[in-house]
């Protein structure tokens, strides 16, 4: 078990306990946000103080005290002092402040195993970034760094390396909404990398190399690669078959009708339990179906037509989430059969702009309980086996057919509402 894996346990025993309590839960059923009580908190704190645990420097300032071994800070550098308590420094959060240039100062802080600068405006990361050999996470979310230096390969204990941000510009393509980094082409040599978001495949001759070089990654457990290109769909595959430990795969490919060609994997990680397709699939690859551990699945821009995707999905044992968004089927139809999706808590069918109809089977979807059907506007009206729902508890419908939603609002009693009275909150509107 990573010590990461050991944690986690250690914080369902806490709420075992009603220590802490879970405030979000992802797609794929894991817990992502916690709370605790204010006087466990103020307890923590205390203790925490008293230990020369933490330390939080106000843009005021404060003593350094002679034991400091972890500083969060939310400012400016300038407080920042030379005293034993930055040589000491293992934990620097500068997320969220006004910072427009890497910091020159922490490539100082030897000791450094956490640095996170997520939410800046830095754009260049200097190749004294390889100083930080210590260094286990780096953070540049939401930065406008879009390359690293080679140096980076020095940092060997790096485990956690996320650099992206999302395009907010107004563009005609928002299939890229998602930028990452162009990885230099020795990543392969991080041996204890666990997160890698996201990598830029069209490195143009070296992209099979990069992708290549992922498959070295033994202990990866969260991969997002972006703008693939199908020729490259093979040299990922024999990557993939390594990664036994993955457990979160997002593939984007480089434009909206580029095909996605992941059928040459044999061997898939077993132990998956996201994925994300975004880009053209000529059908469901063979292996999806083998992946029992799956919870949460997304594609989107598959445009697939003679296929049906839910054939491949149905009996997979412990899927939570499904989301067929963006024109992910073409077809008129999707049929949801008796005795499928057993466990599916969560389905969204968005912009399927040539579905007509959903007809789901008794005994399918049993446990359903959010339904989101969004800009589908053929659907002329709601498929009458939603009555046989029994745990829906949230129905969306966003941006549907006038038709449909005059017919839901015709009168309480009438119309299509016997089909959804069960449901205790449905939502009609428009994305605005």
């Amino acid at each position: 078990m990573t010590r990461e894996e050991v944690a986690e346990g250690y914080l369902n025993e806490l709420m075992n306990r009603s220590l802490v309590q879970v405030t979000h839960v992802g797609r794929d059923g894991r817990f992502r946000a916690y709370g605790i009580h204010d006087l466990w908190r103020e307890m923590i704190i205390a203790k925490s103080r008293e230990q020369s645990i933490v330390t939080i420097a106000s843009e005021r300032g404060r003593a350094w005290p002679e034991k400091l071994r972890r500083l969060a800070i939310h400012h400016n550098l300038e407080n920042i002092q030379e005293s034993e308590g930055v040589r000491l420094l293992t934990v620097l959060d500068l997320s969220g402040s006004k910072l427009e240039t890497f910091p020159h100062e922490v490539v100082n802080f030897l000791n450094l195993t956490y640095l996170s600068l997520r939410k800046t405006n830095v754009k260049l990361i200097p190749k004294a970034i390889g100083n930080l050999k210590k260094l286990e996470t780096l953070d540049l979310k939401h930065t406008n760094a879009t390359e690293l230096p080679d140096e980076i390969l020095n940092l060997k204990h790096l485990r956690h390396l996320l650099l992206y941000r999302y395009n907010n510009t107004p563009c005609y393509f928002p299939f890229h909404n998602i930028i990452g980094f162009k990885a230099p082409t020795g990543i392969g040599s991080l041996l204890y990398l666990q997160k890698l978001c996201c990598i830029e495949a069209n490195q143009g001759n070296n992209s099979g190399i990069v992708l290549r070089e992922v498959g070295k990654l033994t202990q990866l457990r969260r991969l997002l690669i972006l703008r693939l290109q199908k020729e490259y769909g093979m040299a990922l595959c024999s990557s993939l078959e390594k990664l036994n430990n993955l457990l979160s795969l997002s593939v984007m490919a480089i434009e909206e009708d580029e095909i996605i060609d992941l059928d040459s994997l044999s061997l898939p990680p077993r132990l998956l339990r996201t994925l994300y397709l975004r880009g053209r699939l000529e059908k469901i690859s063979h292996w999806i179906s083998s992946l029992h551990n799956l919870k949460s699945v997304i594609l989107r821009s598959s445009k697939l037509k003679d296929v049906d995707p839910l054939q491949s999905l149905q009996d997979l044992p412990n899927l939570l989430h499904l989301g067929l968004n963006s024109t992910a089927y073409e077809g008129d139809g999707l049929f949801f059969k008796a005795g499928g999706f057993q466990k599916l808590k969560d389905l969204w069918l968005v912009s399927l702009v040539g579905l007509k109809w959903v007809r789901v089977e008794s005994s399918s979807m049993p446990l359903l309980e959010k339904l989101h059907l969004r800009d589908c506007k053929l659907m002329m009206e709601l498929p009458s086996s939603v009555k046989l729902l029994a745990n829906l508890q949230f129905l969306d419908l966003t941006d549907m057919s006038e038709t449909l939603i005059s017919r839901l609002n015709r009168d309480l009693q009438g119309g299509d509402y016997w089909k959804i009275a069960h449901v205790p909150k449905v939502l009609i509107g428009d994305s605005k």
